[in-house]
């Protein structure tokens, strides 16, 4: 069998003295002739394998690069240098693929996101992205297991879709029809009885509907998947295609839903913080460094493990909207004048007011309830003071809002009510209505927005450098 290898990771973990071991992996460097840096993406921590002189010849020894592929084998024995406690002394080497050193991108050096970002089908194999990908595996791991151990069924929720759940109409369209000759009605609108699906179709802004009729029928799931939003926005925090996690629960009022979510929010973190410690310390120092090059009142006030365990110690701040804009209304931020949009009963908060409660303010993350129902979508839970809905959004240190959820209107009149003046055709959602015709009962959920979750655990600070190939406006590379 070709593939009887020991990860390094494992290897450097339990530290088999005097054992022979097969490894494989990629040349990180090599120097003196003799000693190889082999790293097979299982740790950022290299491997050293020791090529005893005069054992391999010449040929050999300079297919040895950056980049190579190799296969190696040979004894676990007590290191000589520094900075490690064992190396491989080969006895075997297989040269599995040849790496040009001179056209390899990736030099042994200090190399820029920005600049990553253009070889990003190569930005795996450096140390930073090795831990934002592990990290993001293990935050993905978790949210399986929590909603596991909680009885929840994982819901498959269409990517394809006739129905916009935000109403924001930012979509990507799904056609088949021919660029050139689109059949026509004789209004000159596009005939979308000829498309394939016999309508007009788009990418899946968000599952959560489709989650309700679940939920409705099972009592608890969640959907873990891709979502897309055709937002020409080129900021840190914005994607046109993105991951969400959705859960959607029966018999779940407001605070029922913030309970979870906080839970949540605390279990993912401390997970990657018991199994990635390693890839967290390494990702705190690199963010420590590169901000001692900002002025000082740009600088975290707090580390980023001291951020990750100051939200598992502690119970989220929790606050009404209505008590959010009397906080930025009585802010110094706000008497001198250093926000850039306006603060008033009624307004979106923007990313700079949530920052402000949450880094300023509170100095934790806060949950936000009861905005004001003319801001926020039509399946919201309408209050009885008729002006603010059931919705709470959880914001976070260094992002502003990481999650965004409801109690649902259950109440068929009132939902349509809601529908009709938001210009929302109950007719296209009949589906939807039957669940409050049939057996309403009171239910809630909220949307994570998977990437944001990652960068703040992560501490990078633009939303690119957390997925794997990015896609943003007039740019689909890889």
């Amino acid at each position: 069998m070709f593939n009887q290898r020991t990860k390094i990771k494992e290897l450097l973990t339990q530290q088999p003295e005097g054992q022979e071991v097969t490894v494989m992996g990629w040349v990180r460097t090599f120097r003196n002739n003799q000693f190889v840096a082999l790293n097979d993406g299982s740790t950022n921590t290299n491997l050293q394998v020791v090529l005893p002189l005069g054992e391999f010849d010449e040929a050999t020894l300079k297919r040895i690069t950056t980049s190579a592929a190799l296969k190696v084998t040979g004894t676990v024995i007590p290191s000589q240098g520094r900075g490690q406690q064992l190396e491989v002394k080969a006895t075997a080497l297989d040269i599995l693929g040849d790496s040009d050193a001179e056209k390899y991108p990736l030099q042994p050096k200090k190399h820029s996101l920005e600049f990553l970002r253009e070889i990003a089908h190569l930005r795996f194999r450096t140390n930073t992205f090795g831990s934002v990908f592990r990290i993001r595996h293990s935050l993905a791991f978790a949210i399986h297991t929590f909603f596991n151990e909680r009885g929840f069924l994982y819901l498959h929720t269409p990517v394809i879709t006739a129905s916009d759940a935000e109403g924001a109409g930012e979509m990507f369209r799904v056609t088949t029809l021919p660029f050139d000759g689109t059949p026509r009605n004789d209004d000159g609108s596009v005939n979308f009885k000829e498309d394939f699906f016999g309508r007009a179709t788009n990418l899946t802004v968000s599952g959560q509907l489709e989650g309700e009729l679940g939920a409705t029928a099972f009592g608890e799931i969640y959907t873990f998947g891709p979502t897309f939003r055709a937002e020409n926005s080129n900021t840190t925090r914005h994607l046109a295609e993105f991951w969400m996690i959705e859960p959607e629960m029966a018999f779940y009022d407001l605070e029922d839903n913030m309970n979870l979510a906080e839970a949540f929010i605390k279990y993912i973190i401390g997970y990657v913080m018991t199994h990635n410690r390693e890839d967290v310390e390494f990702l705190a120092a690199r963010l420590a460094e590169e901000e001692k090059s900002l002025p000082a009142d740009k600088r975290s006030e707090i580390g980023l493990i001291e951020k990750l365990e100051f939200v598992l110690n502690n119970d989220f701040q929790r606050i009404t909207y209505t008590e959010a804009i009397d906080i930025l209304l009585q802010s110094p931020a706000y008497k001198k004048k250093k926000f850039q949009y306006e603060v008033k009963w009624g307004i979106d908060m923007q990313s700079e007011h949530e920052r402000y409660l949450v880094e300023k303010h509170f100095k934790k993350p806060v949950i936000v309830t009861n905005y004001p129902a003319a801001i926020k979508s039509f399946y919201m839970r309408l209050n009885d003071d008729g002006k603010t809905v059931a919705a709470m959004d959880i914001l976070a240190p260094g992002i502003g809002e990481i999650v965004g959820g409801s109690q649902r209107e259950e109440r068929l009149d009132v939902l349509t009510a809601r529908m009709q003046e938001m210009g929302v055709p109950a007719d296209e959602l009949w589906w939807y209505l039957d669940t409050r015709r049939f057996g309403t009962v009171p239910h809630a959920g909220f949307g994570l927005g998977f990437e944001r979750m990652v960068q703040f655990v992560t501490g990078m600070g633009n939303i690119r450098d957390v997925i794997a190939f990015p896609r943003t406006p007039k740019s689909a590379e890889f």
